[in-house]
């Protein structure tokens, strides 16, 4: 069966330029052309993947993000003229699985979709846990000892490599390939940004010392 993508986009010959290159290759594509309407098909279900512009009428492409991340962790890529790193880490941050800037190559955008898909997984039937943190991922949540801990999307995600990979000394640039993706642009400092983000929520507000850091490698989380 073929899958379904929400075009979210009020170009709207740029809208259908994209919808003819993903029904080529065998999407199913539906759009809507303002934040309102992209909305209510979104929370609506049934779609693989949401392709949502940032500057849309009605709602904005961000708040239309906010809004559906608190019912569906359906995969979104953000399709955007800004390209300043202060609106990528926001839509990142609100929950974005990738950002894309206009104007694009539609191979690049076809190889981001391809690789959101196969990133979107089945669900996860049982827990990541270390120690008194347990993180469910199919509930998108974190506990410590049954306490909740809110995360960035981003944080979530790095927090879940790293337990994938418990144990396992993994380096800023691994890191950086599996949580940002392979074609970020910035500096492997933003990794380290992110784990003191996490030892702030998680082992300095409970006492623990769970993430550790591998002098000259990487990081690791394991039970001390």
């Amino acid at each position: 069966m073929a899958e379904r993508i929400l075009l979210v986009e009020d170009e709207e010959k740029l809208a259908r330029m994209v919808e003819l290159e993903l029904n080529y290759e065998g999407y199913q594509v539906e759009k809507a052309l303002d934040g309102r309407s992209g909305l209510e098909l979104a929370l609506g279900g049934g779609f693989d993947l949401v392709l949502l512009d940032i500057m849309l009428p009605q709602l904005s492409g961000m708040e239309v993000l906010r809004r559906l991340r608190r019912e569906s962790q359906v995969p979104v890529i953000m399709l955007t003229a800004r390209d300043s790193v202060v609106d990528k880490v926001a839509g990142l941050d609100s929950g974005a699985d990738d950002y894309i800037t206009k104007p694009f190559a539609i191979e690049e955008l076809l190889a981001r979709i391809r690789a959101a898909l196969r990133n979107k997984g089945g669900p996860a039937n049982v827990p990541l846990a270390v120690g008194p943190l347990v993180m469910d991922v199919e509930k998108h949540q974190v506990t410590v000892r049954g306490q909740s801990v809110e995360l960035t999307k981003k944080e979530f995600d790095l927090l879940h490599h790293l337990l994938e990979n418990k144990n396992r000394v993994l380096s800023r640039e691994a890191l950086l390939d599996a949580v940002w993706g392979f074609d970020f642009v910035g500096e492997t400092n933003s990794v380290d940004v992110y784990i003191r983000f996490l030892r702030s929520k998680l082992d300095d507000a409970f006492g623990l010392k769970l993430i550790h850091t591998v002098r000259g490698v990487g990081y690791v989380i394991k039970e001390e």
